[in-house]
């Protein structure tokens, strides 16, 4: 690549970085876009958008699906907004494994926050990381750090166990369940338990609020964690608006405990150590592939491997070769 292109690239990214750092929402938007669809010049621009971040704070709220995550968010962000703070949100979709776009889904709920300057909503899919979060998603929180939000919000899509990824790009994890839903326990056991920093049992009018509480309770006096945090139980009915406060109160109280204990830093080297990993394999990847002939291969690898002539290990094994 000639030195020139780097040149434009470098000038395109600051004066689109300059833009988005005095809070230009176009530019903003403009810019996950380009992490999003892996524009040539994304690189360049987030290495420069970098140096601005670190200022928001990040909270991710995951849960099984209908246990009212978006609510909750719809509802913990209006608190913030009352606050004066600016709010960014970013919901992570399913995505189709065929186009890659994210299925917006009933975003249209969205309309009181939708109509203020200062709530910036995203909807982003996870490229066939379902449950997980994308580069990209990760990326686009930078973005809106950089771009002066005081919140940033994340919401997962909340199927299965993937949902311990969330601790790669909050700095607290938020678990929503709802009483009577036994699977909901079932799950903290398999792994979310290890990751959330606070729970909350939302729709807490329902019956049986109590016993998912002494339950949820009985799960976390077992739990040993590092840092020797222990996770708080907020009962909201979001849809009332109930508990926000308290929901928003618990946080608080997390983010002042992490300033204080030595663990903070820990956590934010694992963080770093899996994105500096994800970028990797996203770049060895792209660079295995670049060229007409790998792409040839690969097709033909594929068919080979649909009709059961080879087994996918072995084709990988050949590429990694180069074709030999």
């Amino acid at each position: 690549m000639s030195s020139s292109t780097n040149t434009d690239k470098k000038d395109n990214s600051a004066a689109l970085v300059e833009r988005l750092s005095a809070g230009d929402i176009r530019a903003v938007a403009r810019a996950i876009s380009k992490v999003e669809d892996l524009s040539n010049d994304a690189a360049e621009l987030m290495k420069q958008i970098f140096p601005l971040t670190g200022r928001g704070l990040v909270v991710g709220i995951t849960g099984a699906p209908g246990a009212g995550k978006s609510s909750l968010v719809d509802k913990l962000a209006l608190l913030y907004r009352k606050q004066g703070e600016r709010v960014g949100i970013v919901a992570v979709d399913p995505s189709s494994p065929f186009s890659g776009g994210a299925i917006l889904g009933d975003r249209i709920r969205m309309q009181q926050l939708g109509l203020d300057r200062d709530v910036f909503i995203r909807s982003m899919a996870t490229r066939g990381n379902l449950g997980g979060l994308a580069r990209a998603t990760v990326d686009a929180v930078s973005i809106l750090d950089a771009a002066g939000y005081d919140k940033i919000i994340i919401e997962t899509v909340g199927v299965g166990q993937d949902e311990v990824e969330i601790v790669k790009a909050a700095d607290i994890s938020v678990v929503v369940l709802v009483p009577g839903m036994g699977d909901d326990i079932q799950a903290i056991k398999a792994g979310i338990m290890e990751i959330g920093d606070v729970f909350v049992i939302n729709k807490a009018d329902r019956e049986g609020v109590n016993s998912t509480e002494k339950e949820l309770e009985a799960l976390l006096s077992l739990a040993m964690r590092e840092d020797s945090w222990n996770p708080p139980i907020v009962k909201t009915v979001a849809t009332e608006s109930r508990g926000i406060e308290e929901l928003a109160i618990a946080i608080e109280g997390y983010r002042t405990f992490v300033g204080q204990a030595k663990f903070g830093n820990a956590r934010r080297q694992a963080v770093a150590r899996w994105r500096i990993v994800e970028l990797l394999r996203e770049r060895l990847v792209a660079q295995t592939l670049e060229s007409d002939s790998a792409s040839e291969m690969l097709d033909r690898l594929a068919g080979e491997v649909a009709s059961r002539q080879r087994d996918p290990y072995s084709a990988v094994e050949e590429i990694l070769r180069g074709g030999q």
